[in-house]
C-alpha cells in the first residue's frame, strides 16, 4: 500500500515528473510545476527530472547535464520543499531501468503501435528509435516503481496513464498483486497555457515567456504577444491570447476587473502587454532571488538531490525486489 498514515490522516502518494528539456516557462509552471509544489502541503509527493525521458530528444551530453541541473534548482526556487517531499533526479535512481526491461516482458507491441504521442513526434519530425517508441514503458517504471497513487498529468499525456495502468493489471495478473494501479488527475480547468502566438506554449513553437533569465528578454517576449489589430478608442475581445495569459496571475475578481478594461475603449494592447510584464516581474520576484542564490550555491543543491536520490532508492528497492521475486529473478528464495 503506498499511502502514508500520518497522524491519523491518509496521505495519497502522488507522483509526477518533468523533462529537463530547456528554459523554464510560464507554460510549465502553471501547467505542472504550480500544481506539483501545492500537493506537497497534503499528500506524500513523489517528483523528479526525468533526464532519462529527455534523452529521446536531446543527443548532447553537455546540454543535458546542464538541462537537469537548471531544472533541479527551478523547482526548489519556486517551492518545492525537500523536507515536505521526495525529490530527486531520475537517473539517480537507476532501479527505474532495471524495472522498464521486467514490464517490457508484459508489454505488447501493439500497445505501444497504439502510442498517439509517439506517432505526433514522429510526424513532427523526430526520428524513430526504440527510446522513442517504447518511451510509456519507462513512464510505467517510473510510476509503479514508487507506487504512485495519483499522477497529475495534461490532457496530452492521459493516454501514457492508461497505458500504465494495463501493464500494471497485465504484470499482477501473470505474477501476482505486485503493483499500484494509479489514476490520472487531470487539470480541467487550465488545459492549456497558451504561447506568446497563441498554440500550446512549448519550446518546441519558440513561443514561450521564461520564468528566470534577463528582464529584458522575459519584456520582450511578453511585448510579441499576438493580438488583433483592434485600435485603442475600441473595445477589445477578452478571448485572446494575452487576456488568457495575463489572467493566469489572477483571481476572480481581477480576472472581471480586466475583462472590464479590455471592453473599456482607450486602452491599447501595448499598455496592458506593460502591465502583465510587471505583474509576472512581482509575482516571481522571490522565485528569482532564490534562483540565484542557489545557482551561487550548487553544493547545497547536489546535497538535496542526492538525499532525494536516497529517499526515492528507499521504496524504489522495495518495489524492484517484489517484481523481482514475483517475476522469478531471485533464485535464492
Amino acid at each position: 500500500m503506498a499511502a502514508l498514515f500520518i497522524f491519523g490522516v491518509i496521505l495519497k502518494r502522488v507522483l509526477s515528473g518533468i523533462q529537463p528539456s530547456g528554459q523554464l516557462h510560464l507554460g510549465n509552471y502553471f501547467g505542472m510545476m504550480k500544481r506539483m509544489i501545492h500537493y506537497q502541503e497534503e499528500n506524500d509527493l513523489f517528483s523528479f527530472i526525468v533526464d532519462y525521458h529527455a534523452m529521446t530528444s536531446i543527443h548532447d551530453g553537455k546540454r543535458l547535464r546542464d538541462n537537469t541541473l537548471n531544472a533541479a534548482m527551478d523547482f526548489l526556487a519556486l517551492g518545492m520543499d525537500p523536507e515536505k517531499s521526495t525529490f530527486w533526479i531520475q537517473s539517480d535512481v537507476p532501479q527505474v531501468t532495471e524495472l522498464t526491461w521486467i514490464l517490457s516482458n508484459v508489454s505488447s507491441v501493439a500497445l505501444m503501435e497504439r502510442g498517439t504521442s509517439y506517432k505526433d513526434k514522429l510526424a513532427k519530425g523526430l526520428k524513430a528509435n526504440m527510446g522513442l517508441f517504447s518511451y510509456p514503458i519507462l513512464m510505467a517504471a517510473d510510476i509503479l516503481l514508487f507506487g504512485g497513487e495519483i499522477v497529475p498529468v495534461g490532457k496530452d499525456q492521459k493516454q501514457h496513464i492508461e497505458m500504465t495502468r494495463d501493464i500494471a493489471v497485465r504484470f499482477n495478473q501473470t505474477y501476482g498483486k505486485v503493483f499500484v494501479v494509479p489514476e490520472p488527475d487531470i487539470d480541467n480547468e487550465r488545459q492549456l497555457v497558451p504561447g506568446i502566438d497563441g498554440q500550446k506554449m512549448s519550446k518546441s513553437y519558440n513561443n514561450t515567456i521564461p520564468i528566470f533569465g534577463e528582464e529584458k528578454a522575459i519584456r520582450k517576449k511578453v511585448m510579441s504577444i499576438v493580438t488583433d489589430s483592434t485600435r485603442v478608442d475600441e473595445a477589445k475581445n477578452p478571448d485572446c491570447t494575452l487576456f488568457h495569459i495575463y489572467s493566469l496571475f489572477l483571481n476572480e475578481e481581477e480576472t472581471l476587473e480586466l475583462e472590464e478594461r479590455f471592453a473599456t475603449p482607450g486602452t491599447g494592447y501595448g499598455d496592458i502587454k506593460k502591465s502583465l510584464f510587471g505583474k509576472i516581474m512581482d509575482h516571481f520576484q522571490s522565485f528569482r532571488e532564490k534562483r540565484t542564490y542557489l545557482e551561487n550555491h550548487k553544493d547545497s543543491v547536489y546535497e538535496t538531490l542526492r538525499n532525494g536520490a536516497e529517499k526515492a532508492s528507499t521504496v524504489a528497492e522495495e518495489y524492484l525486489t517484489r517484481a523481482r521475486n514475483a517475476a522469478g529473478l531471485n533464485y535464492k528464495i
